[in-house]
């Protein structure tokens, strides 16, 4: 063995004493990484989970219209099928009423024709009377 002095064992202890202090230096910033990554982490967890809420409530406001959109449009329909069977006597009653006025429009135009025959028939012969009446040929 190798006699030590009292400065070896000094030195020796001071590099012990560094190296502790390096290594506890390199474990304080694992922690304090690790801290930082476990942060990001639950951030990013917090995030999804807001977004899932927000999905839920979507989901279920959509839902929901849905429900009163079809509630709606059933009682509509009911409207619109009861209001058809109110005036669908009074829409057959115009349908009627309009094709005895196509009926009363064709019968005036044909004596509006028939008239006009009859009155170029009567003026020929009048003037045909009237000629011999006047005695002009």
């Amino acid at each position: 063995m190798v006699p030590t002095s009292n400065d070896d064992i000094m030195r020796a202890l001071g590099r012990v004493e560094e190296g502790v202090r390096r290594i506890r230096e390199d474990f304080q910033e694992e922690k304090e990484n690790a801290h930082d990554s476990r942060a990001v982490i639950h951030r990013r967890l917090d995030e999804q989970m807001r977004q899932i809420n927000l999905l839920d409530k979507v989901v279920e406001i959509s839902s929901g219209v849905d429900a009163t959109l079809r509630e709606e449009i059933k009682a509509l329909k009911e409207t619109v099928d009861k209001n058809h069977a109110a005036t669908q006597p009074a829409l057959e009653e115009w349908k009627r009423m309009k094709t005895i006025g196509y009926g009363i429009s064709g019968l005036i135009a044909f004596a509006g024709l028939t008239v006009g025959a009859v009155v170029t028939w009567a003026s020929d012969g009048a003037v045909s009377a009237l000629r011999h009446w006047l005695r002009i040929n």
